[in-house]
């Protein structure tokens, strides 16, 4: 590795003990700009993760999160090596990282930050990854197990500091300027406030704004499953797992198929089922669904509240969907469903660009027709269950080309 030098930047315009270093230290930072850059899926990568991985998968207290356990399966070296034969570009010129990635994680999905930091690092770059303030269980537990990875694999040190502070434009100024690329998580707002603070003149930004998801459900389909339970289960993760809070938790429903109201019964009674098995229901959350459904009642003409034994799950069926519809989104279980007979009818819904993901029960091939029309929304059509399963194409964004140079040879 070339020897790192005293970084060049000028002293901050901050105070240091306002960072609180959760991975790595403030030499960590201070040195980063002047890391080596690695290859994208350099074996020494591939061989730190998988011992990341093989620590998480034996841990004892990680295996109580099923978000740290898809994690560890994702980073383990036969995935690495299918993503490297996915994403390799065999076409003679030669990829490097671009440098010194900060990333900012949202505050909705726990164990985002790590995504993002294992995609930066994948891609041959060191990272600074602003974790979220608030505290999640699954982040120190992360955290520790990165530690001890790079306590056994000392030369991946210079590569990583994950650090958490409180929103100062002094500190996100430092980090953006050391910068070649800044990745913001967490919605509009938060990019308008990175924004704020420059970056340098060739950097580059990739930005995760506000998105909202769909599910759509041949009902002709589900009654054909002899497994009602895995697929509420499933749908129990997509949604309750993460409050729908995550952007790929649907939000609306969308029925299809010749089965509807039957289907409608059966898929409810199994999720209800789920949902009162696993999920902790507080009565804030009953408050806030009742006022919105009533509020959709008296807003979209013809809604209906539909009746459930409690509030564990809220259903407000549409005759309609507005292109203004996710604009009155809940959360802890709040539904709105549409039934449809031509997919064309999703058309103005989907021609947003905030619709990110589509998760489904049925054939693929019945949305087509949504792209063949020039669609600006839907960047991912998943099974359900799958919507939180990430990939380094992610929001339409392939990850693997932001965050790599090519070099033509």
């Amino acid at each position: 590795m070339i020897p790192m030098q005293q970084n060049s930047n000028k002293e901050p315009a901050f105070a240091w003990n306002e960072v609180q270093f959760l991975v790595g230290n403030r030499e960590t930072i201070t040195r980063m700009e002047h890391v080596a850059v690695k290859k994208p899926f350099d074996d020494e990568i591939i061989t730190f993760l998988n011992d990341f991985s093989s620590r998480i998968m034996k841990d004892r207290e990680a295996k109580q999160y099923p978000d740290i356990v898809t994690l560890g399966f994702w980073i383990r070296k036969s995935s690495l090596l299918s993503l490297k034969k996915r994403f390799a570009k065999n076409d003679g010129n030669m990829r490097l990282g671009r440098g010194v990635i900060f990333h900012i994680a949202p505050s909705n999905v726990a164990v985002n930050y790590m995504y993002s930091l294992v995609s930066g690092l994948l891609m041959g770059n060191a990272n600074i990854v602003r974790a979220s303030s608030k505290e999640f269980a699954q982040v120190d537990r992360l955290n520790g197990l990165l530690i001890e990875s790079l306590e056994a694999y000392p030369q991946m040190k210079p590569y990583i500091a994950i650090v958490r502070y409180e929103r100062k434009q002094e500190i996100n100024d430092y980090f953006s300027a050391m910068a070649d690329v800044r990745v913001v998580w967490g919605g509009d707002q938060t990019i308008a406030e990175l924004r704020k603070s420059p970056l340098k003149p060739r950097a580059m930004e990739v930005t995760f704004a506000d998105r909202y998801s769909l599910a759509v459900v041949d009902s002709d389909e589900l009654l054909a499953l002899t497994n009602l339970s895995n697929l509420a289960n499933h749908f129990y993760n997509d949604t309750y797992l993460t409050d729908q809070n995550a952007c790929t938790s649907p939000k609306v429903i969308v029925w299809k198929g010749s089965q509807k109201e039957q289907a409608k019964e059966v898929f409810w009674q199994a999720v209800w089922k789920t949902v009162h098995e696993k999920y902790t229901f507080q009565s804030i959350m009953g408050v806030n669904k009742l006022t919105s459904s009533y509020q959709a009642a008296v807003t979209f003409e013809g809604a209906q509240i539909i009746e459930m034994p409690d509030n564990l799950v809220t259903r407000v069926q549409l005759t309609a969907l507005p292109a203004d519809i996710m604009e009155l989104r809940e959360h802890s279980g709040f539904f709105f469903e549409y039934d449809c007979d031509d997919v064309m009818e999703l058309r103005e819904l989907c021609n947003d660009e905030r619709i990110q993901t589509i998760t489904m029960l049925g054939d693929k091939e019945w949305l087509m027709p949504l792209f063949a029309s020039g669609i600006k929304g839907i960047d991912r059509i998943v099974p359900i269950g799958a919507s939180m399963d990430f990939d380094l194409l992610w929001d339409g964004y392939d990850l693997s080309e932001r965050f790599s140079r090519t070099v033509t040879l």
